[in-house]
């Protein structure tokens, strides 16, 4: 059975927020933004990709990507010890999460106007 059709009023506007170099290479996005909050939550980068369920390597290789693409260190690194090794965020990192975040809501406002004008429009 095919999923009924939209109307005009059914239909949302869908977007992706990224942050990324003048090429266009994509340096912050929601996934790590999600990475670099499980860190904070978690303080392991093994368990925050086992939270989201990505390989180390990968959450490894993300991070590393996106502190070479900034210039600067997103987390700070303890090794082993008798309760295993920590990382946190640095303060550069912590500062990108809230600007990413207010960022975001900041557009999240935007768009919704955008979208009651695009509305209006539809249905005059």
């Amino acid at each position: 059975m095919k999923p009924p059709k939209s109307t005009r009023n059914d239909v949302f506007v869908q977007y992706k927020l990224w942050l990324s170099t003048i090429s266009g290479e994509g340096i912050i996005g929601e996934g790590r933004i999600k990475l670099l909050q499980e860190i904070s939550d978690k303080g392991s980068l093994s368990a925050a990709a086992e939270a989201l369920g990505m390989s180390y390597r990968k959450a490894w290789g993300d991070i590393k990507r996106a502190e070479e693409l900034l210039g600067y260190p997103l987390t700070e690194k303890q090794r082993g010890g008798k309760q295993g090794g920590r990382s946190e965020l640095t303060p550069a990192a912590v500062r990108l999460l809230e600007a990413y975040q207010a960022l975001k809501k900041e557009v999240n406002r935007n768009l919704d106007d955008a979208t009651a004008n695009f509305r209006r429009r539809m249905n005059e």
